[in-house]
């Protein structure tokens, strides 16, 4: 594998956790619409998962269902994106991530619901211990909020689901794949998405056109180091590590994307709002510790 250099798993784990939290850094810096960053990202992902395929020697085997299903987890990443993106613009890297990551509790739903899953008690102390962080963040009065704020905290919700539906979608489709890292599957739900994205942007009417070099700087570091590169050594890692390091990992994301917005925009952080942040992660981890 072409990430092999990194021989140890946890190496890969946690730098993988660091580049995704990135992510919505660079949807911030950039001047173009959101499903415009939306679509270079998975563009330039697409391509750069496809040149790690020919270099794995990894061959494009999918069965009917496996297609159906990541092309399905293709259109789900597409609206994970059109209300994340949007997220990230009104309410801030940090909190916008924060909610995308409340899918733990999505996923879990879903396991009671179609999987007849019990949840653990830790799992249901979890539920209402996020509830308590969100509302020490955002405060109790919801309708003192500005209206876009309120819109950027439902579409951060919004992105929750779409992110479990797309991490339900691809997890079915690796049933009975013999290969390590999902480079396939990844690749073709990468491609749905873009094209997906293509067709959300004719709607909008915004234009694809990147304005200038700076922009598409940024742009080639989310889709290279946060989509793909990022994306691949957290899955690579996975089988290798212990679940606790897993939710670890996963509680590192919103962790430091809490971070970046506070270091790269001055967001302001009220002392009610860091212990929010730090219940709400809390509970993220707590709610992923079974199923990590």
């Amino acid at each position: 594998m072409p990430i092999d250099f990194l021989k140890g798993p946890h190496l890969r784990l946690f730098l993988g956790a660091v580049l995704i939290s990135l992510s919505p850094v660079w949807v911030k810096l950039v001047s173009v619409s959101p499903t415009t960053s939306g679509f270079y990202r998975v563009a330039i992902g697409s391509v750069t998962v496809v040149i790690l395929m020919m270099l794995a020697r990894q061959k494009l085997r999918l069965s009917k269902r496996a297609w159906f299903l990541v092309g399905l987890a293709g259109a789900f990443f597409s609206l994970d994106l059109f209300f994340w993106h949007r997220s990230i613009i009104y309410v801030g890297p940090g909190l916008s991530t924060l909610l995308a990551n409340f899918q733990v509790f999505i996923m879990m739903f879903a396991g009671v619901v179609f999987l007849r899953q019990k949840p653990s008690a830790t799992q249901l102390f979890a539920v209402p211990l996020a509830l308590l962080g969100l509302l020490m963040i955002i405060g109790l009065d919801w309708q003192s909020l500005p209206g876009d704020y309120r819109l950027g905290v439902i579409f951060g919700l919004l992105t929750a689901t779409m992110y479990a539906g797309y991490l339900l979608s691809l997890r079915a489709s690796r049933i009975n794949s013999e290969s390590r890292v999902p480079l396939a599957e990844v690749a073709v739900a990468s491609i749905v998405c873009t094209l997906l994205l293509v067709l959300i942007a004719q709607v909008e009417g915004v234009s694809l056109a990147v304005p200038d070099a700076s922009d598409m700087k940024w742009l080639l570091c989310y889709g290279i180091l946060s989509h793909s590169f990022g994306a691949l050594l957290l899955a690579s890692s996975l089988p290798h590590v212990s679940t606790t390091e897993a939710g670890l990992a996963l509680l590192l994301q919103p962790a430091l994307s809490l971070v970046w917005d506070v270091l790269f925009f001055g967001r302001p952080m009220q002392p009610v709002e860091i212990a929010g942040a730090v219940i709400a992660l809390a509970a993220i981890y707590l709610g992923s510790r079974s199923r990590s």
